[in-house]
This record gives structure tokens, C-alpha cells and sequence, in this order.
């Protein structure tokens, strides 16, 4: 029941990524023409942003159905670090295409240009409503899943940035304000930054498999430490292999040589406890007595 469940679930996530790629593919090619025939330096950095949106969806699309995949010989864990790894490429996208919009922008505050504002506030209305949809689309799914995280936080930035246009547009209208469209992209690029800088931040923690910010590996240590016939636990390690799974690795040594039975029991309690009070969801523990090692709580290996 619980594969039947999570297999819908992902199906559910691509067919929402798949409208939000066709979605953003029209909103790209609307912005491009539009930026070109009207002049809009904003217009045609909301479009740039699309594009990367349209790219980073795809990779978020492909992501999510690779982690579908089962494990295998040859790939013992999946592909399970897949939508890690989509949302570490998308938070870099955000960056690089905010570094080049920034650049333009600068230029183009030494040479202004006349617009035309009618063109760019008709499509950044379309683009308004567009991204919108795709935001109310991956909402829910954004809650509890790094790539979708990401790739929801693309569109929303996007919605965001054809806000800005929009009212870029009606300034240049009534009050022929044109240097508003090269502001506007220098504010949508520095806002790319924030937002990308920490998704790219949380991203590279897990593929770096960094303990987790939630996670004090001495109050797990301490804990384990109180129940019966532990010693003490050390050479630990503690990693998020995705967004679902929390492991922990680590040496256990024990105050007496107990037998394959009384261990069993003994992780069972270890285990109930990881997942009870830390949300750990997968432990491996090497049982240890009168061993000569380090016992130190974080060992290099």
C-alpha cells in the first residue's frame, strides 16, 4: 500500500511539472519577441529567467522520475540524491543568469532606451497569471521535497519578477519613466541571488552529507547513552541521503559481551528512539566490547 501511495505521489509531481515546463516554455517565447520588439531590457531578464525556470523544471522533472528507480548492484542507494542534486543545479542557474542580468542592467543605466510599455505590460500580465498557476500548482509539494522546492521557488521569483515589470510598464507609460526597466532588473537579479544563495547553501550540506542543521549530534549521544548496558556511542556519522531519508552510522560500545539476541533487542530500543525523538529513519550500528579504538564521538576515518 505505502509503494502504491508513493508511486501516485511522484506521478502526481511529474504531470504538475510537466504543465509548469509547457507553462513557462510559452510564457519564454511570448517575453523574447516581446522584449525584442519593445525594447524592454526587464522584459527580456524576466524571459532569461523563464528560460532557466523552463531548464531547471526539466531537470527537476527528470530528477524526480530517476528517483523513482529502484536500487540495484551497480547503484546500491537509486537514485535517490537525484532531486538533491536537481535543486543544487537549479539554486547555480539562479545565480549565474542574476550575474548576467546584473551586467545588463549596469549597461544599460549608461544607455537608456525608449520602450514600448504597452508590449510589456500586456505580457507581464500573461506571465503574472501563468506563473501563478504553476506556484499554486507546486505549493503543496514544495512543503516537504527539496526539488520541488526549488523549481517552486523558480516560479515564484519569476511571478515576482513580472510583478516588477508590470509596474515597470505602467511607470514608462504615464510618466516615461524608462531607467525604471533597468532598476527593476538589477533588483530582480539581486533577489535571484538571496533566494538562490540559500537553496544552493541546503543543497550542497546534503551532497557534501553535512549533519543536519536540525540535528545536535551531542543530544543524540547522550541519549543513546542512557539505556541499559550502552557504554558509549562514537564514530558517529549522521546524513541526509534525501529529503525523506535521515541516516546515522556509528560504533556502539557496549558495558558487557552480550549475545546476538539481547543486541537485536537492544537496537530495536536504539532505533525507536533515533526515529521518536531526532527523526532518524535508517540506523547502522557496529556493536563493539573491550575494543581497542578511538572513542571519540566524531572519529576521522
Amino acid at each position: 500500500m505505502s509503494h502504491s501511495h508513493s508511486h501516485n505521489h511522484s506521478d502526481l509531481k511529474g504531470r504538475k511539472l510537466l504543465i509548469t515546463i509547457v507553462l513557462n516554455i510559452v510564457i519564454t517565447v511570448a517575453q523574447v519577441i516581446g522584449g525584442l520588439v519593445s525594447g524592454s531590457l526587464s522584459l527580456i531578464s524576466d524571459a532569461l529567467h523563464n528560460f532557466s525556470d523552463v531548464l531547471s523544471l526539466i531537470v527537476s522533472y527528470v530528477a524526480a522520475k530517476l528517483s523513482q528507480q529502484k536500487a540495484s548492484i551497480n547503484r546500491t542507494f537509486g537514485y535517490k540524491r537525484a532531486e538533491i542534486l536537481a535543486a543544487f543545479i537549479n539554486a547555480s542557474t539562479l545565480i549565474i543568469v542574476a550575474i548576467i542580468l546584473i551586467k545588463e542592467a549596469v549597461e544599460r543605466f549608461q544607455n537608456p532606451q525608449q520602450i514600448n510599455s504597452n508590449l510589456v505590460i500586456w505580457l507581464s500580465l500573461i506571465a503574472i497569471i501563468a506563473n501563478g498557476l504553476s506556484v499554486l500548482l507546486l505549493k503543496k509539494e514544495s512543503t516537504n521535497n527539496i526539488n520541488m522546492r526549488s523549481a517552486y521557488l523558480h516560479l515564484l521569483t519569476d511571478m515576482l519578477a513580472s510583478v516588477a515589470v508590470l509596474i515597470g510598464g505602467l511607470l514608462m507609460k504615464y510618466y516615461q519613466l524608462f531607467w525604471v526597466d533597468s532598476l527593476l532588473t538589477l533588483l530582480i537579479a539581486l533577489y535571484l541571488i538571496y533566494v538562490g544563495y540559500d537553496l544552493l547553501k541546503t543543497s550542497t550540506k546534503m551532497l557534501m552529507l553535512f549533519t543536519p542543521e536540525h540535528i545536535n549530534i551531542k543530544d543524540v549521544v547522550r541519549a543513546v547513552n542512557k539505556l541499559p548496558k550502552v557504554n558509549k556511542l562514537h564514530h558517529v556519522h549522521i546524513w541526509n541521503l534525501s529529503d525523506h531519508e535521515l541516516h546515522l552510522e556509528a560504533h556502539l560500545d557496549l558495558t558487557e559481551d552480550i549475545n546476538t539476541t539481547e543486541f537485536n533487542d537492544l537496537l530495536l530500543k536504539i532505533e525507536e528512539l533515533l526515529h521518536e525523538e531526532f527523526d532518524i529513519n535508517h540506523v547502522t550500528i557496529q556493536p563493539e566490547y573491550n575494543k581497542e579504538d578511538p572513542k571519540e564521538v566524531i572519529v576521522q576515518d
